[in-house]
């Protein structure tokens, strides 16, 4: 199983396994994850699940479609690494994942 670091604003770091086939979004909530409130359920449609992927992993995870990129203009602090973590499927390929919430999201 792929592992996914989510680290908070404060530099706290947390590795969780993840499945295949879920959201990065998913997994956080399902391992209760700090700052990542997902206030839509992952239907993309609020920015509360909004992250910072690593520079390692930005091509890996691609650009965000036409609607996500409509929903990060709602979001605080938005950097060119900035994807909804609830459009981010989890991979093999994934492994080693680091994301970092926004500290407006704490």
């Amino acid at each position: 199983m792929p592992k996914i670091t989510y680290i908070d604003a404060t530099g706290k770091e947390r590795v969780v396994e993840a499945k295949n086939g879920m959201t990065v979004m998913e997994t956080a909530i399902k391992h209760n994850v700090p700052g990542i409130d997902a206030d839509c359920g992952g239907a993309c449609a609020c920015a509360t699940c909004h992250v910072y992927v690593d520079a390692a992993f930005t091509d890996k995870v691609g650009k965000p479609s036409a609607m996500e990129q409509s929903m990060l203009d709602f979001a605080e602090n938005v950097q060119p690494n900035s994807r909804l973590s609830c459009q981010i499927k989890v991979r093999d390929d994934l492994d080693g994942l680091r994301v970092t919430t926004p500290e407006s999201q704490h």
